[in-house]
């Protein structure tokens, strides 16, 4: 299998095995369900613990108003009472007005911190240097976890309007946010390796030849973003030892250069008068008691 070590621009991202007669087009999909679907599990992730400290989110019109705002308005969440957590609520007062107050209990906030947990490190960018692939099953899976964990806390759903619901249920909208800025449709997605883009109309190995164990790292990006970077010639790890070298090596110089000079005159080999004092029997002499 071919090992690709997917890349968005000098960052890792996951590895990815696929075959050398894999199409473009098929491959180009595969690593943007999978490049997008990990952005999904951490927009969720980001979202969590917002949820276990201050509940639900209120509704767009009631968002960032103060509670005598709310009340001069006559504004009212009807979802409050509908979307109550499992075991009871605790109030803790949103500073920033996003999200009614009504918290989980302590157990169920746990569990909601500790499922984020393992969902995000089910499709961590540290599973490259563990050199474990990401499939898109893998990516479902965190997301059935997530899903899962917020079904148990709030039997009775979440409000329409809340974040994390929208993104379970693929309503959400990135528009004007950051994050749309990371997603890539699979449309527009590139892929590029040694410098050249992977043209949608052929076969992985007419890039890459028909040896199906190779290792190379493929970068993907949006069209009319330009070519990416080139990869550096050393790794960072290589880059990191070659510094650690020099800067030993530097230290080295350094120790050398403070040295005196003149230090060997003190040597017994450089003393002028050493074979005058050996005739006349004044060698090994020492002054004071023996």
């Amino acid at each position: 299998m071919v090992q690709l070590h997917i890349k968005r621009g000098d960052e890792s991202q996951f590895l990815f095995t696929t075959t050398v007669d894999v199409s473009v087009e098929t491959l180009i999909q595969q690593v943007a369900q999978i490049y997008n679907g990990r952005l999904k599990v951490d927009r969720i992730c980001s979202e969590m613990p917002e949820l276990a400290d201050h509940g639900t989110t209120l509704p767009p019109n009631m968002q960032g108003l103060t509670d005598d705002q709310i009340t001069d308005l006559r504004l009212k969440d009807e979802w409050e009472d509908k979307c109550i957590p499992s075991g009871g609520a605790e109030f803790k007062k949103d500073d920033i007005g996003r999200r009614n107050g009504r918290a989980p209990n302590k157990k169920m906030k746990e569990l909601l911190k500790k499922t984020m947990e393992e969902a995000k490190a089910l499709i961590s960018k540290k599973q490259v240097q563990a050199n474990v692939c990401v499939t898109m099953d893998m990516v479902k899976a965190a997301l059935d976890q997530l899903r899962g964990a917020v079904m148990i806390v709030y039997p009775m759903g979440l409000p329409p309007h809340d974040p994390i619901r929208m993104e379970l249920e693929n309503q959400e909208d990135l528009s004007g946010t950051q994050a749309s800025l990371k997603v890539i449709p699979e449309e527009e997605a590139q892929l590029w390796w040694a410098a050249k883009e992977m043209q949608r109309g052929k076969k992985l190995q007419d890039y890459i030849g028909k040896n199906d164990k190779t290792k190379i790292v493929v970068k993907i990006q949006k069209r009319g973003q330009g070519a990416p970077s080139r990869e550096p010639v050393v790794s960072e790890e290589e880059h990191k030892q070659m510094m650690l070298h020099y800067y030993r090596r530097q230290e080295e110089l350094k120790k050398l250069d403070e040295t005196d000079d003149d230090s060997y005159l003190q040597s017994e080999w450089a003393d002028r008068q050493a074979l005058k004092r050996h005739f006349q029997g004044l060698t090994n002499i020492k002054w004071g008691p023996r």
